[in-house]
């Protein structure tokens, strides 16, 4: 059984910080690339940033320049940095990760967190 779990959200004011983090667990052969989503009340979910196993990444236009996205190869763990955040920011934020199982390692399997609730506010 694959897990992803975020941590590191919260309220912040206009222009601060947050940093998210996603562990993944359980039976991992390989983990592919990682990413962030996010969805704001009545609103499809959108990308936010994208990261290769290779460190390669890409940010949607809206958090370029104000997000960075990195991963722990070794802790099967991806981080996203915001910075000068704004309230169009506000939205649940989900971790997602394509993973190998070990048990299938023919298999790429896309895994997603539980989300974690982002708001920006003054």
């Amino acid at each position: 059984q694959v897990q992803l779990v975020e941590s590191g959200g919260g309220l912040v004011q206009p222009g601060g910080s947050l940093r998210l983090s996603c562990a993944a667990s359980g039976s991992i052969f390989s983990i592919d690339a990682m990413g962030w989503y996010r969805r704001a009340p009545g609103k499809q979910r959108e990308l936010v940033a994208t990261i290769t196993s290779g460190g390669s990444t890409n940010y949607a236009d809206s958090v370029k320049g104000r997000f960075t996205i990195s991963r722990d190869n070794a802790k099967n763990t991806v981080y996203l940095q915001m910075n000068t955040l704004k309230p169009e920011d506000s939205a649940v934020y989900y971790c997602n990760a394509r993973i190998t199982p070990a048990q299938a390692v023919f298999s790429r399997v896309d895994y997603w967190g539980q989300g974690t609730q982002v708001t920006v506010s003054s």
